[in-house]
């Protein structure tokens, strides 16, 4: 299957399962379907490589990617087809391939980290990491929760690079791998990854980061690891909050 293929890691898998249902209309316009044949035939293609996906957002993304991009590319009719292509680029420039095993960007929500300086006492002037600072909203999030310490954040992707850093003008960013960075000199690392980052992220604090410091999770909590705290959010999510023994 698509996902058993470790070349087609997301977002690979996508941008492939969109040529492969644009390259259905090619073929169907050789065999002589235009117009709603065409369009119906892609539309199956796109379904049934969506279905291969494992997570519901990403057969989802898999799924509207290529009827979108059929849509826009119906109006006006004089665009060349060669347009489609356009966001695919967007795409590779945004979430460059060193990203594709970490998350997508997914914004923290406003408030989830608020009851952090309760549960954490950090000295003034800890430093404060958001391994993957997406568009900005975790760096923004941590900076109100943890006032007076210094807040940092790491991402793969100049486009978002730049970005969360106009966003949360208060914090540093830098550019680079999250897994590659040394965490020791960081008292608080905080992630919204996946569940299958945060095993090989609690092995990499206790390697690096100094006892008594801290790994915070959104969403996805450490197997078989007892946190030190945990609260929900008003999404539904929960935020984790484990201490370096």
């Amino acid at each position: 299957t698509l996902r058993a293929m470790p070349v087609l890691r997301w977002p690979l898998s996508a941008l492939l399962s969109w040529l492969l249902a644009w390259g259905a209309v090619w073929f169907s316009s050789r065999w002589g379907w235009v117009g709603w044949g065409a369009l119906a035939l892609g539309l199956v293609v796109a379904a049934l490589l969506a279905a291969l996906q494992r997570a519901r957002w990403r057969r989802a993304i898999v799924a509207l990617g290529f009827p979108v991009s059929a849509l826009a590319l119906g109006l006006p009719a004089e665009w060349p087809a060669w347009l489609w292509a356009l966001p695919l680029l967007l795409v590779w420039a945004v979430y460059p391939r060193r990203a594709w095993r970490d998350a997508p960007v997914f914004p923290t929500p406003v408030g989830s980290l608020e009851p952090l300086a309760k549960h954490v006492p950090l000295a003034p002037g800890s430093r404060v990491l958001d391994a993957g600072s997406g568009a900005g909203d975790g760096l923004r999030e941590l900076c109100r929760a943890l006032p007076g310490t210094t807040v940092e954040g790491i991402e793969s992707s100049l486009v978002l690079r730049v970005v969360s850093g106009l966003r949360a003008r208060s914090a540093r960013v830098h550019a680079g791998d999250m897994w590659a960075l040394d965490w020791g000199p960081y008292q608080l690392v905080y992630l919204f990854q996946r569940p299958e980052s945060m095993a090989p992220a609690w092995q990499k604090a206790q390697a690096q980061m100094a006892p008594g410091s801290w790994l915070v999770s959104l969403d996805f909590a450490i197997p078989d690891v007892r946190p030190q705290a945990h609260w929900q959010i008003s999404t539904g999510q929960t935020v984790w909050v484990y201490r370096r023994g």
